[in-house]
């Protein structure tokens, strides 16, 4: 029988590869984090769900689509004020599931979750799509913000769009519509995209 050394295990030598994705250590300690401030609050919820014995019980249950096409039961507490359902997801974030930024997870069974660039990255607690959800611009289409946001993802676009998520959450703040979110090289108009002018 053939011997494997320490981490050579293909999927141990997967696992150890995204654990170092500057990414998946975003998700795996922001996340954690959030969630240890969450728990209480989360838990007082959960309680207060409980208490008014929803038929369905205190949590929604459906599968969504995930990395590379694959399904995952998506767990959600039953309420959507103050986004609470959201930050129940968080689980979800540590477990690798979902990640804190990337296109909204889609039902499994979707068409629009069959879309390839979609199979390139989990999908999000938050996204392009949610923060700029109040832009006046006519462009903002969720699938074209969701694939713009694939194709020039990186670290400081995640940060950037964490650190608009609470005010997008607010209903009494708008996105100013002149503001952007964009990739440094392109900027997206209706079907196609089209270089930035830079500013010398």
């Amino acid at each position: 029988m053939k011997r494997h050394a320490p981490w050579t295990f293909p999927r141990l030598e997967r696992l150890r590869r995204e654990h170092l994705e500057p990414k998946r250590l975003l998700d795996l300690s922001l996340g954690s984090a959030l969630l240890l401030l969450a728990s209480p609050v989360l838990a007082a919820a959960a309680l207060t769900v409980a208490l008014t014995r929803p038929a369905g019980g205190v949590l929604v249950r459906d599968y969504r689509t995930g990395l590379n096409g694959h399904p995952f039961l998506l767990s959600s507490l039953r309420t959507r004020r103050f986004r609470l359902d959201l930050l129940s997801r968080l689980p979800h974030v540590v477990r690798g599931h979902l990640s804190l930024v990337g296109p909204a997870p889609l039902k499994l069974g979707s068409p629009a979750a069959a879309a390839p660039w979609r199979q390139l990255v989990r999908p999000g607690l938050t996204g392009l799509a949610q923060v700029r959800r109040r832009s006046a611009l006519p462009w903002d289409e969720t699938p074209l913000l969701d694939q713009h946001y694939v194709e020039h993802r990186w670290i400081g676009l995640d940060l950037a769009i964490l650190a608009r998520t609470p005010g997008a959450l607010v209903p009494a703040v708008r996105v100013a519509s002149a503001t952007q979110i964009t990739g440094p090289t392109a900027t997206l108009r209706r079907n196609k995209w089209v270089p930035s002018a830079r500013a010398d």
